[in-house]
């Protein structure tokens, strides 16, 4: 087993309320995608309330969802997001969100067993809207490999 594993956020911002008619769609397929996260090779965790989403967490906002997990390598969440089921959803996705300015998904490694918070997700957001991509926070587009060495270790630029 890795030393690390991947995380990743991604932020939506609703084109209307969660109980209106316009994101039915969305709201119904919620528990199918999420079970089909779950039981999908490489899936470690992924953030929820105790009922079972995170579509009341609103730490960016009342008018964004939230969607934070952790993966055992980026061809794990890689082949979820655009090989799985999960492709029909993400092809409709002007249907319920706003196309944002900044960028509103980021991936950064943890080491194996922690669970990140929301707050550092926002840390590493920010890190990813002020910088571009590094090695502290990336996209697909620019990946970055997990890090070498001693996982008690911290880059100095962190």
């Amino acid at each position: 087993m890795s030393k690390y594993q991947l995380a990743q956020l991604n932020i939506a911002r609703l084109l209307a309320p969660l109980d209106s008619p316009q994101l039915a769609d969305f709201v119904a397929n919620l528990d199918r995608i999420n079970a089909l996260a779950e039981s999908s090779p490489g899936f470690v965790w992924r953030l929820q309330t105790e009922e079972g989403d995170a579509t009341s967490i609103d730490y960016f906002g009342d008018d964004k969802i939230v969607n934070m997990s952790v993966w055992e390598s980026i061809e794990a969440l890689h082949d979820y997001v655009y090989r799985s089921a999960h492709v029909e959803v993400l092809r409709r996705k002007k249907e319920w969100f706003h196309t944002m300015a900044e960028a509103h998904m980021v991936l950064w490694w943890v080491p194996a067993g922690h669970l990140p918070s929301i707050e550092e997700a926002a840390v590493k957001l920010a890190l990813f809207n002020e910088q571009g991509p590094t090695e502290q926070a990336f996209s697909f587009k620019q990946p970055f490999p997990a890090p070498v060495g001693t996982v008690g270790a911290r880059p100095a630029s962190d």
